[in-house]
């Protein structure tokens, strides 16, 4: 079955089982909803039912379609829509989509923006059988004791990390550049041709002139390569003045870490669904997917906290429908559909507005002092939006607040238990995959031993070794069939190879103790440069 069909039998069988049912319609009781309105407004004639249907729901015209919307109170002009369960998988896809497979939180914030009874369980059923998310999600562990940095302001401090992407290269671009603001998680990202800290500086001073530049900028890659970026920026901004922070371990301060990740996942995916191999091209896309996806410590997206609104891409930000966005072209044709949205709430409105006399006084903003005319206002439109932008980063500054104490109390995740036929996740080494791979395989439970040990495989073999059940984490849904798992022994890097996109293993270290100045030299012979996880104790001439 494809992934649409099983979400559709998991969705009805579970709306099947709800007695009183009034948030999912199906396409006959949302028409019939659409028809009681109109008799209503045709014959006046008001029901106890017909008061209960005008307060759930109200009717748009757009073009020549009739929507149900939920009834706008006095000054809202967000319009929410009723959509039909034959349409719910459309519609998730596509927001799944657009937001590079965000998680539920990311999706649940963005359905909410235009749907009205699309809920929090119809998004969990759609994510249960997206095989790209299941096989991306981190295996589960143990709470980690973390100390979380809190901000106040935004450019407090800053953090650049390099994404290492030496084994899929792309032509000459061989590193990823993620620049991060530490208080709107507000994420930059840059191709880099080399880790040399002058191309790294040369990007940044880029963004420091649009963005302003930080306090403190900081970086796990050490001292001494933060303290070179400095130092370049020095020279080519005389002026410009920064502090290196302090070291501390990546796994501790992830910020940019878990950013690094999510990122690289995103790409991953973008990559997959475009058939595209350039991840360079991708960047500008997964970056804009990263900011306008809603950020769990900050409970909102990082560029809401950046700009204080959310990101507009042209008229699929609108509130029209997204059938009616695809059939216009002209801005005349734009202008007719709007001209002809009509709504009971909008006539009452015009009807209940008194006339009021123009005043010839004119008023200055409280906050700059600049004249505002005959406005009913206290404040101009840009003291309004800083006054929104400053209140965005305060509640932003709140919730990482909160997110702080939450961490602290990270308890141990328990395993659910795991029968035959059920799929899980397999974690896969970094030594055994590529830069464009996802971190799981995943496979289906073929047998169990001892009520301890699982064998497990999917269509391309059998893992030679039996797992324990901590080594692996069980997927909500049966995602692959036991029929068609292939007997055939092998390892788990050999069948990561086989389904791999771009090519499998493609991690190269090496141990050398001579500064790596011959071809003896695994990387060197290999024509990239050594990383971090080369030689960590000797000196290096291959960098």
């Amino acid at each position: 079955m494809t992934s649409r069909e099983k979400f559709y039998e998991c969705f009805y069988k579970i709306v099947n089982e709800k007695n009183n049912n009034s948030v999912y319609l199906s396409a006959v009781k949302y028409n019939e909803i659409v028809s009681e309105i109109k008799n209503v407004r045709s014959s006046g004639i008001k029901s106890n039912k017909a008061y209960r249907i005008l307060k759930r729901y109200d009717l748009i015209t757009i073009g020549e379609e009739d929507k149900l919307i939920l009834p706008l109170l006095e000054g809202n002009t967000n319009i929410l829509y009723y959509i039909t369960n034959e349409n719910i998988y459309d519609v998730l896809h596509d927001v799944h989509l657009s937001i590079g497979h965000g998680g539920k939180h990311r999706m649940n914030a963005e359905v909410k923006k235009k749907y009205k009874n699309i809920t929090q369980e119809a998004v969990s059923i759609y994510l249960k059988f997206c095989e790209s998310c299941q096989s991306k999600q981190k295996s589960k562990n143990k709470g980690l004791v973390i100390k979380p940095m809190v901000f106040s302001e935004m450019n407090s401090r800053c953090q650049v990390d390099l994404i290492d992407m030496q084994s899929q290269g792309d032509g000459e671009f061989r590193f990823i550049m993620v620049y991060q603001d530490h208080l709107t998680k507000f994420v930059q990202l840059r191709p880099l041709k080399t880790k040399r800290a002058e191309e790294v500086a040369k990007h940044l001073i880029d963004i420091f002139c649009i963005f302003g530049a930080p306090m403190i900028l900081q970086s796990d890659n050490g001292h001494e390569f933060v303290n070179k970026i400095i130092e370049d920026l020095k020279e080519m901004w005389d002026t410009l003045k920064i502090v290196h922070g302090k070291p501390r371990h990546s796994q501790s301060q992830g910020s940019v870490e878990r950013a690094n990740q999510d990122i690289q996942n995103m790409l991953i995916t973008w990559m997959k669904t475009n058939n595209c191999k350039t991840w360079s091209e991708g960047l500008r896309f997964v970056q804009l997917m990263k900011n306008r996806a809603y950020h769990d410590g900050i409970k909102r997206s990082p560029y809401m906290a950046m700009f204080g609104t959310d990101v507009k891409i042209g008229l699929s930000s609108s509130l029209l429908p997204a059938e009616t966005v695809e059939k216009l072209t002209t801005e005349q044709e734009l202008e007719e559909i709007l001209q002809s949205v009509v709504s009971n709430y909008e006539q009452r409105e015009n009807h209940s507005v008194s006339d009021k006399e123009d005043s010839t006084v004119s008023n200055c903003c409280e906050s700059c002092g600049c004249t505002l005319g005959n406005e009913q206002t206290s404040i101009c439109g840009l003291c309004d939006k800083k006054n929104t932008i400053e209140n965005e980063r305060s509640n932003s500054k709140l919730s990482l607040e909160q997110q702080a104490k939450k961490m602290k109390f990270r308890s141990i995740n328990k395993f659910p238990p795991c029968n035959v036929g059920d799929t899980v996740r397999v974690k896969l080494p970094e030594v055994d995959r590529s830069k464009g791979d996802p971190q799981n395989v995943l496979f289906a439970v073929v047998s169990i031993s001892d009520n301890q040990y699982y064998e497990l495989g999917n269509k391309n073999g059998t893992l030679h070794q039996l797992y324990s059940r901590n080594q692996f984490t069980v997927c909500s849904e049966p995602l692959i069939d036991i029929l068609e798992v292939l007997a055939t022994k092998k390892s788990l890097r050999e069948i990561a190879n086989e389904q791999s996109f771009s090519g499998g293993q493609g991690f190269k270290k090496c141990l050398c103790k001579t500064k790596c100045l011959t071809n003896k030299c695994k990387c060197k012979s290999g024509g990239i440069l050594c990383n971090s996880k080369c030689h960590p104790n000797s000196n290096c001439s291959n960098k």
